[in-house]
């Protein structure tokens, strides 16, 4: 990945003094707050909460398929799909933002079932935004891959969470990986090729998700290797989120939530790149279990802690309704289990765009001052404590915080990820 590198300089009054382009991309304006930080005698410059770089929007929350990991196996939220009018006043507000915000048609449901999807990406790519999808490849026919190529899509994520028919279907329930894969090499074969990598499609890029669990995370090799066949160019692994008292038994994180390997700690383990083989794996793997926080060439892994991935990227997600929230895990109600634990987070709604303009719902101060506080993360330390009566909801946390609390987030502690 190429690196962007930008000349700041310092005035006379000791002041920043950013380029104009890399102000106006990143949100840098007369009367913007935000935070800079030391790590390892480097200064690091926090985005702004008021930039808007990102939106997910989420066509419909219905799917074809019935997957154990599934938060609609927890659930009491109406189903449904976004009509033209919400669909309309999402576009209009888009265009009220410079640069355009990006957008992910993504959400809780499958984006491929909604009848007007390849129109929705092709309007927001008329108003310059990028744009990129996720489906689980079974309504993937050769006439949707094509269309989605001719609208202008520049991503296409793939759930596989599995490399092997029986182990695929075991998660998937409902979906056939030959099925899947046939599509994926479909989509990829209809792709333009680029000059310089004859056989990866320049656009749009092909990603993997992956949502690892006991039941299926010896197929994550595998599932690698076949996307790379397919022509994926970038994989993202997650966790799952145990929405059911059955895949409480799935998680592959019941230690790394408090682990020191990735808490912040003065005791603390600084490695090289080195090689990974049968040589190094063993004592590599030792020393990481050990009671260290582990840097690698200078980075901590304590990054990942405490650091809300929505708030962070300048996000909002906007349900098929047209309900405005800060993060996916906040757009619908639902119950799940955390280190064993049960959970009720209550949706957090900001409005809805049918009602007010995105950028007016995006500068609500209700919403500024919470977008500042899941910056600041100054919650009670759910991850790591024994737990009380106030971590069964996310209403309010043992510091005093009022809903919405964040300490009990997953995402916030890199378990959870999305693209």
């Amino acid at each position: 990945m190429k690196i962007e590198k930008w000349e700041v300089n310092i005035d006379e009054e000791g002041r920043l003094v950013f380029p104009v382009e890399v102000a106006k991309q990143f949100g840098l304006k007369k009367g913007v707050k935000t935070h800079m930080e030391m790590r390892s005698n480097e200064l690091h410059l926090r985005p702004p909460v008021t930039r808007l770089s990102k939106i997910y929007i989420e066509p419909t929350n219905r799917c074809n398929l019935e997957c154990r990991t599934c938060i609609r196996n927890s659930w009491q939220e109406p189903l449904g799909q976004m009509d033209k009018h919400i669909f309309a006043r999402i576009v209009e507000g888009l265009k009220q933002f410079s640069p355009v915000p990006s957008v992910f048609f993504g959400g809780f449901g499958e984006p491929l079932s909604h009848p007007d999807i390849v129109d929705m990406v092709a309007q927001v790519k008329s108003i310059g935004a990028a744009v990129e999808l996720i489906t689980n490849g079974t309504l993937l026919t050769k006439d949707m891959s094509h269309q989605l190529i001719e609208s202008g899509l520049d991503g296409l994520w793939v759930s596989l969470d599995g490399a092997k028919p029986e182990s695929y279907a075991d998660v998937r329930l409902g979906a056939a990986l030959p099925e899947v894969i046939s599509n994926l090499a479909d989509f990829r074969d209809a792709c333009p090729l680029s000059d310089y990598l004859f056989r990866y499609p320049t656009k749009p890029k092909i990603g993997i998700v992956f949502v690892a669990m006991k039941r299926n995370i010896a197929d994550l090799p595998s599932v690698v290797q076949l996307g790379n066949r397919l022509g994926a160019m970038q994989f993202l692994i997650t966790n799952v989120v145990p929405y059911t008292a059955e895949m409480r038994n799935e998680v592959l994180y019941t230690r790394s939530i408090s682990d020191i390997v990735f808490t912040p700690s003065m005791f603390r383990l600084d490695l090289p790149k080195i090689d990974v083989d049968n040589l190094t794996h063993e004592s590599l793997f030792t020393i990481m279990g050990g009671a260290h926080s582990v840097w690698l060439a200078g980075r901590s892994f304590e990054e990942a802690t405490d650091r809300c991935p929505f708030i962070e990227k300048g996000v909002t997600a906007i349900s098929w309704e047209g309900n405005v929230s800060p993060c996916l895990p906040l757009l619908h109600s639902h119950m799940s289990y955390v280190d064993g634990r049960e959970r009720f987070s209550r949706h957090y709604i900001i409005g809805n765009v049918a009602e007010c303009d995105l950028e007016d719902l995006w500068n609500v101060p209700e919403y500024v001052a919470f977008r500042e506080r899941v910056q600041e993360f100054e919650f009670s330390p759910c991850m790591i404590c024994g737990g009380c009566d106030l971590f069964e909801k996310n209403e309010e946390d043992c510091f005093g915080s009022p809903f919405p609390t964040c300490g009990g987030c997953l995402w916030a502690q890199g378990i959870i990820r999305c693209p």
